[in-house]
């Protein structure tokens, strides 16, 4: 079948759940196509990370690895975090001819404005939903869920939408009026054939970068902005970590830094008293060697999709005690500490680079455990696809 995807913004060498499930989508046979937006009028709070120079030869190179075609069309301007398509959209959509369409944010104007159309459209839609209750915090959320409500909610219905949540959250619920029986529940996940446990590759990056196999290595890859806490983790290393068994501890910082925070982040990253290495960031793919040679990961604030790929390569991971963290550090896989508390992050960390080897191989291999067991991301494709496949045939089926 052909599948198209619309996003409001996707990166080629991000690890979007976009961005892995198209290319899984190709490789079950599938035509994939992902419409999105052009970059000049998106925030640098989201292009900053991995740049925007030259996105013409990188989404192609990602159609040369994956199948999966980008295209971008228009933006009238990027507000709150959600994008304002040109009206162009629609025709760029409907000119592909698609068997079912994937609209990733039920919530986001993109979406809105399909779901408002749909019985226009020459096909189906499938949405999805990545809302979480420790997400809804816009000033405008009250007047935003009373319009969804009264405008959007209605049509997903009457229409019987698809809807996929990728959390397990009665966010749509609650604040949308969506009833949880009306969805499906499906996760993000990883491809766990490629991102492992490599003790060879963990030794030639340590010894290509001069970290002793001894050191117990604490890895930190992402964004270092404001959401993701970059200034906490920076003021977290200022002094040094030191362990009660004298085990010595490097830590590996992957990511870029922008504008005045970022200046504020690198400042005190310099004048750290551990040890530390830092990489630029990195493309989704190249990530797996960072997380082969660490220890442990580390996310100073929120999460990120990366914690499927760290843990899939036998890492333990800290995070903040938030809802989602919470429930996921349930099964000897991870720790989480007191969201904002610098000391109780600390202690986290010098906690697990003091645990005897065997406790701590216990938690390597639950991470694994963890991850094959409920986010491996080739089967959960499948079953995002066959959603897909249903609804294209119930679409065509009531044409008629």
């Amino acid at each position: 079948m052909k599948f198209v995807h619309v996003e409001d913004f996707i990166h080629p060498e991000a690890g979007y759940q976009v961005n892995l499930l198209s290319k899984l989508q190709v490789q079950q046979g599938h035509e994939v196509f992902v419409v999105t937006s052009e970059l000049d009028k998106v925030p640098d709070s989201l292009t900053a990370f991995f740049g925007k120079d030259n996105i013409q030869e990188r989404d192609e190179k990602f159609y040369q690895l994956t199948g999966v075609k980008i295209i971008r069309v228009p933006l009238l301007g990027f507000y709150s975090g959600r994008a304002i398509f040109h009206s162009k959209l629609f025709k760029v959509v409907n000119s592909l001819n698609p068997d079912v369409v994937f609209i990733h944010g039920n919530d986001t104007l993109t979406g809105m404005r399909f779901i408002r159309k749909a019985k226009k459209l020459s096909f189906p839609l499938v949405l999805d939903s990545h809302m979480l209750e420790m997400a809804s915090t816009n000033r405008f959320h009250n007047a935003f869920t009373f319009f969804y409500k009264r405008w959007i909610t209605p049509r997903i219905l009457k229409n019987n939408m698809p809807l996929i949540r990728l959390v397990d959250s009665d966010y749509i619920e609650k604040h949308l009026g969506i009833p949880l029986e009306k969805s499906s529940l499906l996760s993000f996940g990883t491809d766990t054939s490629f991102f492992n446990k490599d003790e060879a590759a963990k030794h030639k990056f340590r010894q290509k970068h001069n970290i002793s196999h001894d050191n117990f290595v604490a890895l930190y890859a992402g964004k270092l902005d404001v959401a993701k806490g970059g200034k906490f983790l920076a003021t977290s290393l200022q002094e040094e970590l030191k362990t009660n068994t004298g085990q010595r501890i490097t830590f590996i910082i992957v990511g870029n830094t922008a504008g005045d925070y970022g200046k504020e982040v690198d400042e005190l990253l310099k004048t750290s008293k551990n040890k530390i290495l830092r990489f630029p960031t990195q493309t989704y793919l190249n990530l797996r060697e960072f997380y082969q040679a660490a220890d442990l990961a580390i996310y100073p604030k929120q999460c990120s999709m990366s914690f499927f790929e760290a843990q899939s390569c036998e890492l333990p991971v800290i995070f903040e005690d938030n809802e989602i963290n919470t429930e996921r550090a349930q099964f000897g896989n991870a720790i989480t500490f007191k969201g904002g508390d610098v000391e109780d992050f600390r202690t986290k960390i010098l906690q697990c680079a003091e645990m005897n080897k065997e406790t701590y191989t216990k938690m390597k291999v639950a991470a694994r455990k963890f991850i094959c067991d409920n986010y491996d991301f080739v089967p959960i494709a499948q079953q995002f696809s066959d959603i897909m496949m249903r609804e294209a045939e119930t679409f065509s089926v009531t044409k008629r």
